[in-house]
C-alpha cells in the first residue's frame, strides 16, 4: 500500500491518506460487427446500383497474395540479384527466445465482399476491418 500526503485548505499540515494500487490490465472485449445478408451497391460492371450479396473473404497470409511482386526480397532472391535478409546463420546462433513479453493480437482483418446478384462480379472492400467477429445476417465469422 503507497501512502500519499494530501495537503489540507488553510493549514501547512497535512493528512495522511492511502492509494489503492491500480487495479491489473484488464482484457479487452472483443468488438463484433453485425451485417445485413443483402444491401444495395452500385456495380461497375453493371454501371448501375444493384443487390449485393455480403460475404467475407478467405484469410490468406500477409505475404501470400503477391509474394513476387516488384520489389519483393523472394523475387530479388530467386533472380539471384539479392541474398535477402538476415546473416544466413553464418556467425553462430543464440537459443530461442521462450517467453515473449508482447502480447499476441486478439483479432484478425476480415475482408468483407460484395458479389453482385446480376452479373455476378465480386468486389471488396479497400482495407480489412479488425473486429473479433462479423455477424452477417445470422452466420458468424470469426
Amino acid at each position: 500500500m503507497i501512502y500519499k500526503r494530501r495537503p489540507l485548505h488553510g493549514s501547512c499540515q497535512g493528512e495522511l491518506r492511502s492509494i489503492e494500487p491500480a487495479s491489473p490490465k484488464r482484457e479487452l472485449p472483443l468488438i463484433k460487427m453485425k451485417l445485413p445478408k443483402e444491401t444495395k451497391r452500385y456495380c461497375r460492371k453493371c454501371r448501375k446500383h444493384t443487390t449485393h450479396k455480403v460475404g467475407t473473404a478467405k484469410q490468406k497470409a500477409r505475404g501470400a497474395a503477391r509474394s513476387l511482386s516488384r520489389g519483393s526480397t523472394a523475387r530479388a532472391k530467386a533472380r539471384g540479384v539479392r541474398s535477402g535478409t538476415g546473416s544466413h546463420g553464418k556467425w553462430g546462433s543464440k537459443p530461442p527466445v521462450k517467453n515473449w513479453k508482447r502480447k499476441t493480437k486478439t483479432t484478425k482483418r476480415i475482408a468483407i465482399e460484395y458479389t453482385c446478384k446480376e452479373c455476378k462480379k465480386t468486389s471488396q472492400i479497400k482495407k480489412a476491418i479488425r473486429a473479433g467477429r462479423i455477424e452477417i445476417g445470422e452466420k458468424v465469422a470469426k
